[in-house]
């Protein structure tokens, strides 16, 4: 569904600097290259500057510095691109969901849903559930025995919530996401595995937001805990134990090994992860495809890897890395025989 609003009621929203037309009407948001009449615009990457010539867009968002390279409708803001975030959800087209429980929806009598919370079709809701107002369950969505969510939550179509989790509040969890399945436990027994059950949970704090296709394993003995403001992409792994802090944020194919721990305000890219059983600090980067192999405590980025190359160099490098200690050995005769 459109909404509207005059840019000067947006200006007032971001607390922003309005310059042009305040009775502007804006029905939504597009890029400087692709936006038309009633639509707004951001400028916060310099390499687009090019297109504030030509855009169609009946207003911009731009830096104060920024303002006269623009001769249209503008809100200056000091960071464009935070405008951008705060704006997509006054524009945002998504459906709103009415309250109620869809009549396909199995929901055990034991379970507590605010009257406020929406239950779409065939989701089904176990023993000892607890959901607080506003939640929003999406079609085919399964919610475990005893598990606990708080206020303003949403979960997307055919997500999996085990039993024993603990959500906070304003939590977003997108489809095909499972939360509190069992971590990879087992013991050797003469060839064969037993496996160690898991008998711990999973403790979601406040204002998470989980993508889609993405597993976070349940504890063994203690909980897997995720802080507040904590976000995860799509397609990341979260192992039994895994202690996240505070507003870390882990791009696609990220992996995180068991009982390890991560510090507040972290960063991993795509394809990043750890080995089990280490401690990283808070504010640590970890650069994609880089995999952290021991504990760290100082702030800062960290890579590892070797860099895209052709692939007939790529090929010499790697057949010398088998080298390395080879030639490491005989640089270490010839140092000592230079010393004699």
């Amino acid at each position: 569904m459109s909404r509207q609003y005059t840019l000067a009621e947006l200006a007032d929203h971001l607390g922003a600097e309005l310059r042009g037309d305040a009775g502007c009407v804006i029905e939504s948001l597009a890029t400087l290259q692709d936006a038309g009449e009633g639509q707004i615009a951001f400028l916060a990457n310099p390499a687009y500057q090019r297109y504030l010539e030509t855009t169609k867009a009946s207003a911009v968002i731009l830096s104060p510095d920024l303002a006269d390279k623009y001769a249209g409708n503008a809100l200056l803001l000091k960071n464009p691109y935070l405008g951008y975030a705060k704006l997509s959800g006054l524009l945002d087209t998504a459906p709103k969901v009415p309250a109620g429980i869809h009549p396909s929806a199995v929901v055990a009598e034991t379970a507590q849903l605010d009257a406020s919370v929406s239950v779409g079709p065939n989701a089904v809701i176990g023993e000892g559930v607890i959901i607080g107002a506003n939640g929003q369950i999406g079609a085919g969505t399964v919610i475990g025995d005893n598990t606990v969510i708080g206020e303003n939550c949403q979960l997307a179509a055919n997500v999996t919530i085990y039993h024993g989790v603990t959500l906070g509040n304003n939590v977003i969890i997108h489809s095909s996401t499972v939360i509190g399945a069992d971590g990879f436990g087992f013991a050797p027994d003469n060839g064969q595995w037993v496996k160690i059950h898991q008998l711990g949970g999973v403790v979601i704090g406040n204002n998470v937001e989980i993508g889609a296709s993405t597993t976070i394993d349940r504890g063994a003995l203690g909980d897997t805990v995720l802080a507040d403001g904590v976000k995860i992409d799509n397609q990341v792994m979260i192992a039994h134990n895994v202690k996240i802090g505070e507003n870390t944020a882990m791009a696609a194919f990220t992996g995180i090994s068991g009982s390890t721990t991560i510090g507040k305000n972290c960063t991993f890219a795509g394809r990043s992860g750890s080995v089990g059983h280490i401690d990283i600090g808070d504010n640590v980067h970890v650069a994609g495809t880089t995999v952290m192999m021991k504990s760290v405590s100082e702030p800062g980025a960290y890579g590892a890897g070797t860099p895209t190359s052709p692939i007939r160099e790529w090929r010499k490098n790697a057949a010398r890395f088998n080298q390395l200690d080879d030639m490491s050995k005989r640089i270490r005769k010839l140092e000592k025989a230079l010393d004699q």
